[in-house]
């Protein structure tokens, strides 16, 4: 089994490539990194082996740090270096090596997520420290105006928020227009699921009047097919917005069942288990949710949008 390498305090990975004479230095995307370590590495670094290093955050100081912890490691060797506006290597005091750079800074990897619902913020979070992003919401942002969702669709309302809160703040902003269809209310509640029961309906309240909109002995088990919609635009300055849609299909229970999560949770039974979306850990629920799905659709697009 390959030893693993992690940086002391980011994420940033490397492993040994047995009898691969080779360096990569990747993004989580598998996009190539420029980090000046190709003429060290070939110098100094066994010279049956590779190593590839993997960085989650794109700090090139950092992964220089890495590079050396591992270069010690193989060699044995105990080899310094210095960064500045020169990269120096010593060996017990000798100079080996002297190389003017110039660093790229680290990106400023932060995303704010235009909600003020925290149980939604953990999910994106949750999803988002993966990719070594800081994620905020607008609880942050107590002075920005409410964003009205006047649409008529997901996507619509998704845009009016990611779009109006990046261009106040300057940010990169995930937006999300999420709800449940019922197919039986021919889609209902839909766009207006958080308002279901009225502007300042509780997540109670929404829950209660479903239940009472399907109360009906006509509305058998199998006519309580529903699922959960999720649309994503992600906007950022000068850029032309991200959307992707992700679906989780399932089904209205009778009685609410579960503690966790929050909106509709605990009456939408997950098709595949037959557990309600709050009898779910957080971590089950992102391998399954609409929003799972809608991300796992944003990350296949992420990387070239990204460069665009």
């Amino acid at each position: 089994m390959k030893k693993l390498y992690r940086h002391d305090t980011l994420a940033i990975y490397a492993y040994v490539l047995p009898q691969q004479r080779t360096l990569l230095i990747e993004n989580i995307f598998g996009d190539q990194l420029e980090v000046p370590l190709y003429s060290l590495f070939f110098k100094y670094f066994p010279s049956a082996d590779g190593l590839k290093i993997i960085a989650v955050d794109d700090n090139p100081a950092a992964i220089i740090a890495l590079f050396f912890q591992v270069l010690c490691e193989v060699t044995t060797q105990a080899y310094e270096y210095q960064l500045g506006e020169a990269l120096t290597v010593t060996l017990a005091g000798e100079l080996l090596h002297s190389e003017t750079i110039s660093l790229p800074n680290p990106q400023n990897k932060t995303l704010l997520i235009a909600t003020r619902n925290e149980g939604k913020t953990k999910e994106f979070k949750a999803m988002f420290s993966q990719l070594g992003y800081t994620v905020k919401n607008l609880n942050e942002f107590p002075n920005l105006p409410e964003v009205a969702e006047t649409g008529l669709t997901f996507e619509a309302n998704a845009r009016l928020k990611a779009e109006t809160i990046s261009d106040l703040t300057g940010e990169m902003v995930l937006a999300d227009d999420s709800g449940l269809m019922v197919d039986v209310l021919g889609g209902l509640p839909g766009v207006w699921s958080a308002r279901f029961a009225g502007d300042q309906a509780t997540d109670a309240a929404n829950n209660a009047k479903l239940l009472h909109e399907l109360a009906s002995t006509a509305v058998t088990p199998e006519k309580r097919t529903a699922k959960f919609h999720t649309t994503l635009v992600v906007a950022a300055p000068e850029k032309e917005s991200l959307v992707v849609e992700g679906e989780w299909l399932g089904a209205i229970a009778t009685i609410p069942k579960g503690d966790n999560g929050f909106g509709y949770d605990p009456l939408f039974i997950d098709e595949a288990t037959g557990r309600t979306a709050a009898q779910m850990t957080v971590a089950q629920k992102n391998k399954v949710s609409h929003r799972a799905r809608a991300l796992a659709n944003l990350l296949k697009k992420w990387p070239d949008w990204l460069k665009s």
